[in-house]
Order: structure tokens, then sequence, then C-alpha cells
């Protein structure tokens, strides 16, 4: 078994084949980051939510969110991943509170506990909250919130080479395939073979598939944080949840300062190469007003640091592609999560495991995110996506 990846899904992959007892064989995670400093792991803002519209997005939240309550009984007493559960707050306009309210019903079906706010509630919930423009908010009141990615992953990865995976830090630049993947050729020389090959190589999926012959619509898009000091902000301010305005601005704190992005129109997508080039003309021109307008504390701030990193893009439909190929029965996928794979992870791992183990899922029926859909060019889209 070959691992593409040795971010968090890649590793998660891995801790759950070796922590199932139906699992025979060697696992190697292949990973080319020998710091892991690059990836989307350790550039990721840790979101973890369950405000989705899609009922798969929601139930692979709740599996890391158990997790993260469970670590110290999973992973030791030295188990700690900084989740703070101050929730996240997504606002909506006129036009968009109808949306908002499905996407509500729908959370608290599956046993999210989502609070529906009206502009009264919003103002007296939050007075650092300036409302124009805005008709209703949703409201995480427990189980949502922050968390370190890296700290999750390192855990996972741990845990695996404990059990007896190996991580081999090198490139994959061929895959030998025919009615089956057969190995993998080495950036360093060598090959691997294998099994079974999971691709779950984030940004690079789509390149890592293309080696095998095979499309896989995910691309690397590159997505700025922005770390701000404000001056002399409200204290309520500092234990605000992640506010998400309609316009898609979002905003937490952190420590003692707070971090902001916004995912970019289709149009205006930036470049991608150099993660330290950051575009601070976006912040000036595409954040700053909107937090100015929603947060009337933040009319004075500065930005003292900002950081890039990269969604593993689906752009079929901005959701996860987890599966086997349909013509390629060994070849599986855990990619295109679309800057969800942080929280959802840890259900991507335990379902990949499940195929390769039972070949059925026994948890969480992900039958919507396999490949079939990217063959038929057949979306299913996430309307909640930041």
């Amino acid at each position: 078994m070959v691992i593409v990846g040795g971010g968090i899904v890649g590793s998660a992959v891995a801790y759950f084949l070796t922590a199932d007892a139906g699992f025979r064989g060697s696992i190697a995670i292949l990973e080319r980051d020998t710091a892991y400093r690059e990836g989307s792991t350790a550039r990721s803002a840790g979101g973890l939510r369950q405000q989705f519209s899609t009922p798969e997005n929601i139930a692979m939240s709740q599996v890391t969110l158990a997790m993260i309550r469970s670590l110290k009984a999973q992973f030791g007493l030295d188990a700690d991943v900084a989740f703070r559960e101050q929730g996240y707050l997504i606002l909506a306009s006129a036009g968009g509170e109808a949306l908002l309210a499905q996407n509500v019903a729908l959370q608290r079906s599956l046993g999210a506990d989502i609070a529906a706010l009206g502009v009264a509630e919003l103002s007296a919930r939050f007075p650092w909250l300036s409302a124009g423009g805005v008709a209703a908010g949703a409201l995480g009141q427990s189980g949502e919130g922050w968390f370190d990615p890296v700290s999750l992953a390192w855990l996972f990865r741990k845990a695996a080479v404990a059990r007896g995976a190996s991580v081999v830090h090198d490139e994959v630049i061929g895959i030998d395939v025919g009615e089956r993947v057969a190995g993998v050729v080495l950036e360093r020389g060598g090959r691997l073979a294998c099994g079974s090959l999971v691709n779950a190589a984030g940004p690079w999926a789509g390149e890592v598939a293309g080696l095998a012959g095979v499309r896989l619509p995910v691309v690397a898009r590159k997505r700025y944080v922005y770390v701000l000091d404000c001056r002399e902000p409200p204290q309520a301010l500092r234990k605000a949840p992640l506010t998400v305005d309609p316009g898609g601005v979002w905003f937490r704190p952190e420590g003692g300062v707070f971090i902001c992005g916004k995912s970019p129109d289709e149009s205006a997508e930036p470049g991608i190469g150099d993660l330290d080039a950051i575009d601070y003309t976006f912040f000036e021109e595409e954040v700053w007003p909107s937090l100015a307008a929603r947060v009337p504390a933040f009319e004075r701030i500065k930005v003292v640091n900002a950081w890039a990193g990269y969604y593993d893009y689906n752009t079929l439909d901005q959701n996860a592609v987890i599966g086997p190929h349909l013509a390629i029965p060994n070849l599986y996928f855990a990619a295109g999560f679309s800057g969800h794979g942080a929280q959802q992870a840890a259900a991507a791992g335990r379902a990949i495991a499940e195929l390769l183990v039972d070949g059925a899922y026994r948890t969480i029926d992900l039958t919507r995110f396999g490949y079939a859909r990217i063959a038929a060019n057949a979306a299913l889209r996430e309307r909640n996506v930041i």
C-alpha cells in the first residue's frame, strides 16, 4: 500500500488502516516535503464547522469533532490540538436568508447545535457587530471552532508509524498502471510496488492522477490569511466566533491578534508558485472595507503578518473526491476537499480504510463523493464554501 501525500489526509488514511486488524500488508506514506512546512495542512487556518449544505460534509466534520473530544483516550495524555470551541457565525443578506434557513434546518436535523438568529438577537449577542445589510445569522453554539491541524496530522502519522507504517520522503514522478496500479516511480530513483495506491496529494492530486492517465479536476488555488493588530478591541470581540460576512470575508480572534481572509472571485484567482508572495492590495481592496463596515473596531487596524497556502480545489463542485477509480480498482482518491481537508481528514481516512478492508462503507456512506460523478461531470455542489 502506497499513500501519496503525508499531510493530514494521507496520515489519517494510514492511521485508520493500521488500526484495523483486518488490513494485511505494508504501508508507505510518500511525502516530498521533509519539514511538512509547505503543504496545505501546515498553512491551514484549522476551522471546524458543521455549517454545510451537504449532509456528508456535516457528518464528516462531526467525526473530527468526536475525535478531538476523545483525543487523550485515543492518543495518550500528550494529545492536544488546541481546539478553541468558539463557534462559527455565518451572516446572510436578504438575498441569502432563505438558503441560510434551509442549511440550518438540515444541520439541526443531523444533530448540529446551530442557532438561527435575527438581526435584533445578533446585535444583542454581539455588540461589536454592525448589522447593516444583514438579514439573519447562523451560530454554532457548540461543536464548532478551530484547532491545530499540524498537531492532529502528527498524531495520526506517529500512531501509524508506531504500528508499522513507514514514511518515505520522495516524490512520485511516474505510475506503472495497466488494469491495476502496479507501482510508483520515485524522483530520487527506484520504484515502490503497491497493492493499492491512495492519492491524497492535496493540491497536486490532479497532477498525480495524471501520471496514471486519469483525469481528476483538482488544482492548487492560492489563499491568503492576514494577521491583524487591532487597537483596543472590545473584550467581547476577543471571544468572537469565526465570523463570515455575507460577501465572503471572514475573521476570527487568534491570541492577541486577529486573522482574516476571503476567497477571490473565480476571475481573480492569484497565480500559484511562490507562497511567500503575498498580495496586500487584495486585503486593502477586497477584505478591509468589509471588515471595517462589519466591525467598527476594525476601522483602525494594522496588518502585522500574513501567509499563503493552497486549497486542493475541486473545480467541478468544491466537494471531496473519495473512493476508487471506476476502471482502475486499486487506485483510490482522497482529495479535492477545497479548503475543508483539515476538518474532514479523519472521516476520509476512516472511509478509505473501510473500502480497502471491507470493500464498502461501514459508517458514513460517502458514495456520492465517489469518482462516478467526476466521470459523468455531474456536480454535487456544496453551497456553503468559505
